[in-house]
């Protein structure tokens, strides 16, 4: 037979609604109490019975977390299983379990969020996003449920509890970074403008080669998906141009080692002939050849933070709601170097 909460109580010689408000980390309990019952807890072997608690509180003790893109999508970009590990890894230690968006399209996630919400199957909210002309804010903010963005809200921004890097001065530093090896024809790929992190960065370098008087042609602009063929002709159009760049700046490293297969199969060599810097800092930038310097944005703080300010915002609702900016630091490593001249 499993162990229950009389049992403990007998053992520990105290009240059965003693050994409850334990389990429940109740303030009326001294701590001295609470490190013996919960000694005898772990000597019993006693398994807590989550539902029943959960019931209790009425509370789900779940985190929803809302995809950019579909799951499978996402899993493809090395950002998002980061930024789920920091989130588990808050997560873990009060107990809260996570649960994913699983549409395929952005109104099927849109769907899945408000059946989330609508069945109050979690607590609060977490966006992996900030969008132009996104639903699932306004639904949110109408809705009453806690949730947090990863990103700078487009709308609301001072009523919206948020966790960001300065994206702008993310890319400033990267761009003025090869500003310092000589380089001044530098194209930016990965201008989605559609969300915010992308016309933040693209506004970063966009103000870092106005400061040194240089001129960026919209030849220099370039979108980027994680397609290895659109990644190809990115590549092509780019080195193709009458004055090709001398060096890239690129949103993320899955899609800076695409950029450095194309440009190895044109016989393009990576740094001696074009320079380039990746923002994420994940493995893929230490294991490519040549190994990329990158922009650590520490994806996995950003998780973690966030799933702070939610579980603070989901036991106080009517907190104060801030913005947590998360510092970014260059990883110098093998794709850079001063301009031939």
């Amino acid at each position: 037979m499993s162990v229950t909460i009389k049992d403990v109580a007998a053992r520990a010689n105290v009240a059965p609604s003693t050994v409850s408000r334990v389990i429940s980390d109740s303030p009326l309990i001294s701590e001295k109490t609470k490190r013996k019952v919960h000694k005898i807890m772990e000597e019993m072997g006693y398994q807590l019975n989550y539902n029943a608690r959960i019931l209790a509180q009425k509370s789900t003790k779940t985190i929803g977390i809302v995809m950019k893109n579909s799951t499978k999508e996402s899993m493809h970009n090395t950002f998002f299983p980061e930024v789920i590990r920091g989130i588990s890894a808050l997560c873990s230690k009060y107990d809260f379990s996570i649960s994913l968006t699983t549409g395929e399209s952005e109104e099927e996630i849109f769907n899945d969020t408000v059946k989330m919400v609508g069945g109050k199957r979690v607590d609060g909210i977490i966006i992996l996003y900030s969008k132009k002309d996104d639903k699932v804010v306004p639904y949110l903010i109408e809705s009453g449920i806690p949730f947090v963005v990863i990103g700078k809200p487009l709308i609301e921004s001072g009523n919206i509890m948020f966790v960001d890097n300065d994206n702008v001065q993310a890319a400033s530093e990267a761009t003025r970074y090869l500003l310092d090896f000589g380089h001044e024809k530098i194209a930016f790929i990965g201008a989605d403008t559609e969300f915010e992190v992308g016309e933040a960065r693209l506004n970063g370098f966009l103000q870092a080669m106005k400061a040194k008087n240089l001129v960026v042609s919209d030849a220099y602009i370039k979108d980027s998906h994680l397609d290895a063929e659109h990644g190809k002709q990115v590549v092509a159009e780019l080195m193709n141009l009458p004055e090709p760049p001398t060096a890239l700046i690129i949103p993320n490293d899955l899609n800076a080692l695409i950029a450095l297969t194309a440009l190895g199969e044109r016989n393009i060599k990576v740094p001696d002939d074009v320079s380039i810097i990746s923002f994420n800092n994940s493995m893929i930038s230490e294991v490519s050849n040549p190994p990329l310097t990158s922009v650590d944005i520490q994806i996995f703080q950003l998780g973690y933070e966030a799933a702070n300010c939610l579980i603070e915002l989901i036991n106080d609702p009517d907190m104060f709601k801030k913005s947590v900016i998360i510092p970014t630091v260059i990883h110098e490593r093998k794709s850079c170097m001063t301009l031939k001249v």
